[in-house]
C-alpha cells in the first residue's frame, strides 16, 4: 500500500528504546490509541486481509467473546471523545468517518467484537488471560504483524511465544521480568516501542519460525540490488499494555509505523537520529542481527546512516 513520507512519527532508534530491552514506561490513557492520516487506508488493507486470509489474521478460543466485547465497548467510549472529528456515534455504535460502512464480516469470524473492534482503528489487538501456565494469547486481530504468525503463537504462554527472541526464551530473567510485569499490571497502562528494518512498506509482513530459522541460517541479504537507501523501510512497533477492568484480560495493543529509511534525511534531527540508529546496528551482536533478519545488510545500512549524518 501506499503511505505518504511524513516525517516519523517515533524515532526508538534514537537510542530511548533499547532492541532486545523490556523498556516499558507509563502510558497517559489520553494516547492509548493513535490516529493519523492514514486511518482509513489502514483500515481497508485490514478489510482486504479478513475477506482473503481471515484465518491468518483472527483466532479466538471459546469463553473470550465478553472479553473482546469488553476491549469493543472501550473503544466506543474513548473514540468518539479523543477523536471527535474522526468518529461518530451511529445507532449501531461507533464508526469511522469516511470509513467502509458495509463491510461484510466473512463466515467463520462470525460476530466476534474483536474484529468489529479491529475495524475502528488501526492498532492491532492480542488478547492475553492468566491460567497456571503463564499468560496466554487466547484471543487475536493481527493484520499487521511484524514477522510472526498468529496462528504459531495462538494459546501459547508468554515464555513460549517470546522463545525465539535472543535471550527471552523459558527459563530466562527477561521471561521472568515480563511475567512478573503482567502479574502486576493494575489500572496504569504502559508502553514500549520496538523497530526493524524491511525491503517494502508491506503492512502485512508474516514469518513462520521455519523461515526464521532459515533466514537465520542462509542470512539472504534483504536488498540484492545494493540499493538500501532507496528500498529499506523502518518498521515502528508501538505497543501498549493494559488490564481489561471486568475481565482482567490483559489488552495487548501493536501500532505499526512504516517509513521510508531516505525519510531521515528530511528530519531536521537527521544527523543525531542517523548516527543513533548507525550505533543501535552496530551493537546488535550475531543472534540478535540473525532474529532481525539483518545479518548480511548491517554494514551497507550504517554506511547509509553514517553518510546521512555526516553529510547533515
Amino acid at each position: 500500500m501506499s503511505l505518504a513520507e511524513a516525517l516519523p512519527t517515533h524515532t526508538p532508534y534514537d537510542g530511548s528504546s533499547k532492541l532486545f530491552s523490556i523498556g516499558l514506561k507509563p502510558l497517559d490513557p489520553a494516547d492509548w490509541i493513535e490516529v493519523d492520516d492514514h486511518l482509513l487506508p489502514y483500515l481497508a488493507e485490514k478489510r482486504r486481509l479478513y475477506a482473503e486470509i481471515p484465518e491468518r489474521v483472527f483466532v479466538e478460543e471459546d469463553g473470550t467473546r465478553d472479553a473482546q466485547q469488553e476491549v469493543l465497548e472501550l473503544l466506543g467510549a474513548h473514540l468518539p471523545e479523543r477523536f471527535p472529528d474522526t468518529y461518530r456515534r451511529t445507532a449501531a455504535g461507533v464508526e469511522a468517518v469516511g470509513a467502509e460502512s458495509h463491510f461484510t464480516i466473512p463466515s467463520g469470524l462470525g460476530d466476534a467484537p474483536l474484529v468489529a473492534a479491529s475495524l475502528l482503528i488501526q492498532e492491532d489487538l492480542i488478547l492475553m488471560r492468566r491460567n497456571d501456565s503463564g499468560w496466554r494469547l487466547v484471543a487475536g486481530s493481527l493484520c499487521f504483524p511484524s514477522s510472526w504468525l498468529l496462528v504459531e503463537k495462538f494459546g501459547r504462554p508468554l515464555q513460549d511465544i517470546h522463545a525465539p527472541v535472543p535471550g527471552f526464551g523459558p527459563g530466562t530473567r527477561p521471561a521472568e521480568l515480563i511475567n512478573r510485569m503482567f502479574d502486576g499490571l493494575q489500572g496504569q497502562a504502559v508502553e514500549r516501542n520496538n523497530w526493524s528494518i524491511q525491503s517494502d512498506n508491506a503492512l502485512y509482513h508474516p514469518l513462520s519460525d521455519l523461515q526464521r530459522t532459515d533466514r537465520a541460517t542462509n542470512r539472504p541479504s534483504r536488498f540484492p540490488d545494493g540499493d538500501v537507501g532507496a528500498h529499506a523501510f523502518i518498521r515502528v512497533e508501538r505497543q501498549t499494555l493494559r488490564k481489561l477492568p471486568v475481565s482482567c484480560d490483559i489488552l495487548f495493543t501493536i501500532r505499526i509505523h512504516l517509513d521510508p529509511l531516505a525519510v531521515l534525511a528530511r528530519h531536521p534531527d537527521r544527523a543525531k537520529l542517523a548516527a543513533s540508529f548507525a550505533a543501535q546496528l552496530e551493537a546488535l551482536d550475531l543472534a540478535q542481527l540473525d532474529y532481525k533478519g539483518l545479518t548480511s545488510d548491517r554494514d551497507r545500512l550504517i554506511a547509509v546512516l553514517n553518510h546521512m549524518a555526516n553529510d547533515a
